[in-house]
């Protein structure tokens, strides 16, 4: 039989017509390649995930140290001021436009009973150098009783940033803490 183009000449091992159904040619690499492309797509899913949430950590982060600053800056200045002070019997009030309210770092909502349950702690952050987790219900906030979160936010509010308060706190398991935490600086 005479070879032409359009039939070109079978490869070594294989007989022209014997062996075939008469159906499309088998082509082992095919599975592998497909494996290969979920591979490759789930692994670019995990990267864009990954780079997502560091992010966003990056910018809350960012956000928490520039606050940090700010109470450093606030301590130096407090600092100042005492060594200017021949007898320091009573802390002046803040002035007016020096007024900062305090922060824990966390976010806090009502409790099943009485209390603030805390759903997120913030790191770097004051509540979370105290020794606050997720889950835990925050009962008193120094000599205040704390009923809600916003008899928390009150109480953090009137706290001034960088005095130590004692919290008395419920864990998850059931057990009871006292945690000090030094309220940061809202910024």
């Amino acid at each position: 039989m005479e070879q032409t183009a359009l039939r070109p000449k079978p490869l070594p091992g294989q007989e022209a017509g014997v062996g075939r159904a008469g159906g499309p040619a088998r082509r082992p690499h095919a599975a592998r390649r497909r494996g290969r492309r979920l591979t490759t797509l789930l692994f670019g899913l995990f990267v864009g995930t990954v780079l997502v949430l560091a992010g966003v950590g990056i910018g809350t982060v960012g956000a928490t140290v520039i606050g940090m600053s700010r109470l450093a800056e606030l301590q130096r200045q407090a600092g100042a001021a005492a060594a200017a002070r021949p007898s320091p019997s009573a802390p002046a009030p803040p002035a007016a436009g020096d007024s900062a309210g305090a922060t824990l770092g966390v976010e806090a909502v009502d409790a099943d009973k009485a209390g603030a349950k805390i759903v997120a702690v913030h790191v770097p952050g004051p509540g979370y150098s105290a020794g606050l987790v997720r889950g835990d219900v925050l009962l008193m906030f120094g000599r205040t009783r704390v009923d809600s979160a916003t008899d928390l936010a009150r109480a953090v509010d009137r706290a001034r940033p960088g005095r130590e308060v004692v919290l008395t706190v419920r864990h998850r398991g059931g057990g009871y803490q006292q945690l000090v935490v030094v309220p940061g600086v809202v910024t």
